[in-house]
């Protein structure tokens, strides 16, 4: 962030020394076992369950919330890794309310449906803390299969590889595994260093191989690839980020919220990370509200988030839309970007009112500003991919694309959603669809 050190009012340590732990303690701290035992007496344990339709992974989830229920966590652990193997990271940042939860017959009929995020948190990190993998490898297959990208999809992808007797190597551009679960969540989700104990955790399996620092065009291209392994998954994510199309976006203080977040996330120490006075993202997703509630609790005195349309049309949850509110994040809709002022520095944004339509009205107002977040989505970055459908790389079935013997998952592949449950799911199908093809050629 060295743009910081060009634009004046970005400073560090805007709280006191106690105030940093404080504001990044765990969003939803751990279940105790008498408040897990009464959030899941609740659940009527539905044979039709519509909670597991909305589950991406299709978590039994009746079954495992009655393992719990019975004082067997371990066995309920066993139930949510054999259908996501990080049903830990999901517990904690999976938009529960708009997916199992919202499906639930207790919300349906109530309003206040079972805590199933948090049961299936409470779960994991019971098996997880006493440091057993539930799973064995199958017997060798004497298979290899390189797997680009060990976020979510790829390391879902990785496990089920390995747990069918493959051997896996894992390639990635970063210094950490874990992807945007390692670099692209906010602190307060998973605090305390999960995202790296839950990759450890994971390669226990055996079979998997992982390369820091090698990224796919700068070190190893795909035909190489192709070339020495029996089949390839891209789990590559989106490198890039959208520009704002405004004049004055190239200003000191104008950043990507991607970066922002990433630097949070690996600093050791949230007293040094520099923060604006007025800060405003420019978004309405997950990455928008992280940025945003993240600069108000590292001191920021004024946040703003602006969304181009509706706060119905906002990708993050209104329970995300809620959780900013109530840390002092200011809310304002149907509004877009049309320069950026200042001297060299950024010290206001422009915007124009929109219709529903995103048709301009004409209206213009001005926000304070000394550090501008860009959260206004991500582009997939590299040479030599696959065909692509629209932005993303095509795909059929789980995973295959254009290039035989090439299968691609998460958010690089055109077609689902942008989060860690489905990037899992997708990951998790492509292995199987791997496994079968190579069986299939003997």
């Amino acid at each position: 962030m060295a743009a910081n050190a060009l634009t004046p009012g970005i400073v560090a340590g805007r709280l006191g020394p106690a105030d940093y732990a404080e504001q990044f303690t765990d969003l939803h701290p751990r279940l105790d076992d008498h408040e897990a035992l009464v959030a899941a007496d609740r659940c009527y344990f539905c044979h039709d369950a519509p909670c597991v339709t909305a589950c991406p992974t299709d978590i039994d989830i009746p079954l495992f919330i009655r393992q719990i229920a019975t004082g067997t966590p371990e066995a309920a652990a066993r139930t949510i890794f054999s259908q996501n193997i990080l049903g830990g990271m999901c517990a904690r940042v999976c938009p529960t309310e708009t997916l199992c939860e919202e499906a639930c017959v207790r919300e349906t009929a109530e309003g206040k449906p079972v805590k199933i995020g948090e049961l299936q948190r409470y779960a994991t990190d019971t098996l997880m803390e006493q440091g057993v993998h539930p799973f064995s490898r199958a017997a060798s297959t004497g298979r290899r299969i390189a797997v680009v990208g060990a976020g979510p999809a790829g390391l879902a992808c990785a496990h089920r590889l390995a747990m069918l007797g493959h051997d896996v190597v894992i390639l990635d551009a970063r210094p950490k595994s874990g992807g945007l679960n390692e670099y692209g969540i906010a602190a307060y989700k998973t605090p305390g260093g999960f995202a790296q104990a839950e990759v450890d955790w994971l390669l226990k399996i055996g079979g998997i191989t992982v390369e820091n620092g090698k990224s796919l065009g700068r070190d190893v291209t795909l035909e190489a690839l192709k070339a020495s392994y029996d089949a390839v998954f891209l789990g590559i994510g989106l490198g890039g980020v959208n520009a704002l199309n405004a004049p004055g976006e190239d200003k000191a203080g104008v950043l990507d919220a991607v970066d922002f977040i990433a630097d949070l996330r690996q600093a050791s120490d949230l007293s040094g990370l520099p923060v604006g006075r007025d800060v405003v993202v420019i978004g309405g997703g997950m990455t928008a509200v992280d940025a945003a509630v993240q600069a108000k609790l590292l001191g920021a005195l004024n946040v703003s988030l602006v969304y181009r349309r509706g706060r119905d049309r906002m990708n993050a949850s209104v329970f995300e839309q809620d959780l900013a509110a109530s840390k002092g994040v200011r809310i304002i809709t149907n509004a877009t970007p049309v320069a950026v002022h200042g001297n060299g520095a950024v010290r206001e944004i422009e915007f124009e009112y929109t219709d529903d339509d995103l048709k301009p009205t004409g209206q213009t107002f001005r926000l304070a500003a000394d550090q501008v977040f860009k959260a206004i989505g991500q582009t997939l970055s590299g040479d030599g991919l696959p065909a692509l459908d629209g932005r993303k790389i095509g795909v059929t079935g789980a995973g295959r694309t254009s290039i035989a013997g090439v299968w691609a998952g998460g958010d690089c592949a055109a077609g689902g959603d942008d989060l860690t449950v489905t990037a899992v799911a997708e990951g998790r199908d492509a292995a199987e669809d791997i496994h079968a093809t190579l069986t299939a050629e003997g």
